[in-house]
């Protein structure tokens, strides 16, 4: 075979044995047909909640399983049909080859990365919240994109997307937003996201055309299950209700529907408007300031593992890990782990996951550049 074929062969191999060690196979071999001889059991459904939760394993490993099953078996294919081409003087078939193994490595590369969610919450559904920071207008404008850019990476890995609350600007965009972004890993991929997003380009609203730079936060945090116990003392909180805001029409409710709970010892705010049920805003509120809780734990162990300060920073000039420029050249960068794209529609388009793949790699492994220069 080629040089470039055997390197890929080898890569994939590499990653593959990887991902069964990680993984190990045997083990959830067994576990996986434990689960399948439990949900067969008469009595399964009796208990709904637990039924779930071991529904929701079997359904893991079986994905896990079944893309070692087909990474080893794409590869297999690849070669044979490299070694026909050189067999046959095919040259077609060996180039069609080196892009199958091409393919093949790069979902490799991508389930390696995959195999790190392991934390705690990193399975769960997860919250994502925009909000505007300096530059007025303008920042209210980048935080509506960046929650576009959210919202479409969602639907690109076929997620679920809920608008929980959103607080629109007082001339364009949003002042700030949640969404409850819903599937397998939502948290675990996005949880890189969190911090100060910064965005460079000719105004849309400055009639001289200057270029203007904006501020916008994303901060991400699970949904809490019933694995993950957080306690919440109702007499620390204060909960408010309010006329939900919209576009007008049947979007405005004519109660106060609309719950904001106000957690003093942190001073953690939390709002839910979307439902016209008081009651159902209100759950989903009590979801989310749990979750918000339980993310300040983590942050909280980060920070005395790490050694240094993890709290949430000033949403301006100084504290980006991303920067997006349009004018006068097209690039997005990011500050933590040096991945550059020079097609800035397509990020803000909700092409995410080689942000996301190098940020969770150098989290979990460490290394990375000390330092990267920001882009002007």
């Amino acid at each position: 075979m080629r040089a470039e074929a055997v390197s890929l062969v080898e890569q994939i191999k590499q990653s593959v044995g990887l991902l069964r060690r990680h993984l190990d196979v045997e083990s959830s071999t067994r576990r996986l047909a434990e689960l399948n001889a439990k949900s067969e059991e008469q009595n399964f459904w009796d208990d709904p909640e637990n039924a779930q939760k071991l529904m929701r394993e079997r359904t893991d490993l079986e994905e896990r399983l079944g893309s070692v099953e087909r990474l080893e078996r794409e590869l297999e294919d690849a070669v044979t049909l490299i070694e026909l081409g050189e067999m046959e003087g095919d040259e077609s078939a060996e180039n069609e080859g080196i892009a199958l193994l091409k393919g093949v490595n790069a979902e490799a590369e991508r389930k390696q990365v995959e195999a790190l969610l392991a934390g705690e919450a990193d399975g769960n559904d997860t919250f994502i919240e925009v909000h505007s920071g300096a530059g007025g207008t303008e920042s209210c404008d980048w935080a509506r994109m960046l929650l576009r850019m959210y919202t479409r990476w969602a639907e690109r890995h076929k997620y679920k997307v809920e608008l929980i609350e959103e607080t629109p600007g007082d001339e364009a965009g949003i002042k700030s937003a949640t969404i409850l972004v819903k599937g397998h890993n939502a948290h675990g991929w996005a949880k890189t996201e969190s911090g100060v997003h910064r965005l460079v380009r000719i105004s849309p609203f400055d009639s001289n055309a200057r270029r203007h730079t904006s501020f916008a936060s994303a901060w991400v945090y699970p949904v809490i299950d019933d694995k993950i116990d957080i306690q919440i003392n109702e007499s620390d909180c204060r909960i408010d209700t309010y006329r939900s805001s919209g576009a007008g029409g049947q979007h405005v409710n004519t109660t106060d529907s609309a719950i904001r709970i106000t957690h003093i010892p942190s001073g953690i705010v939390v709002a839910c408007q979307m439902e016209r049920s008081q009651h159902k805003n209100r759950a989903t509120a009590w979801n989310m300031l749990r979750a918000r809780l339980y993310e300040q734990e983590l942050e909280r162990r980060e920070a005395e593992a790490n050694k240094v300060n993890a709290t949430k920073s000033e949403i301006g000039w100084g504290h980006q890990i991303r920067s997006y420029v349009l004018q006068p050249y097209q690039m997005v960068k990011d500050l933590r782990t040096g991945v550059v794209s020079g097609v800035p529609a397509d990020v803000l388009d909700g092409d995410l996951d080689a942000f996301m793949e190098a940020a969770l790699a150098q989290r979990v492994h460490g290394g990375g550049p000390e330092s990267v220069e920001d882009v002007e």
